[in-house]
């Protein structure tokens, strides 16, 4: 397994296991929060996308290092986005 999937492994699985906290615990400090992931770390607890990402960005350049998860969201439902031609 190369570095960078090791990585993305430890990412993916912090990842899921502070989205089970959140939805699990509304006081979690995570809850209802986008959190940004670099190299198997928390570095960033943000409110909104925007600012998760440009400070992500700031942390760690390559983009293969991060992650990011909107936690107490249920990843497990389907949603459909329609758009207006």
């Amino acid at each position: 397994m190369s570095i960078t999937n090791a990585v993305q492994d430890r990412n993916r699985e912090l990842a899921r296991r502070i989205n089970e906290e959140a939805r699990s615990n509304p006081q979690s400090p995570y809850a209802n929060k986008f959190i940004g992931i670099a190299n198997g770390q928390v570095v960033v607890v943000a409110d909104g996308l925007d600012d998760l990402a440009r400070r992500l960005r700031q942390i760690e350049p390559d983009p293969t290092k991060t992650f990011c998860v909107e936690a107490s969201r249920d990843y497990t439902i389907v949603e459909e986005i329609w758009g207006l031609h």
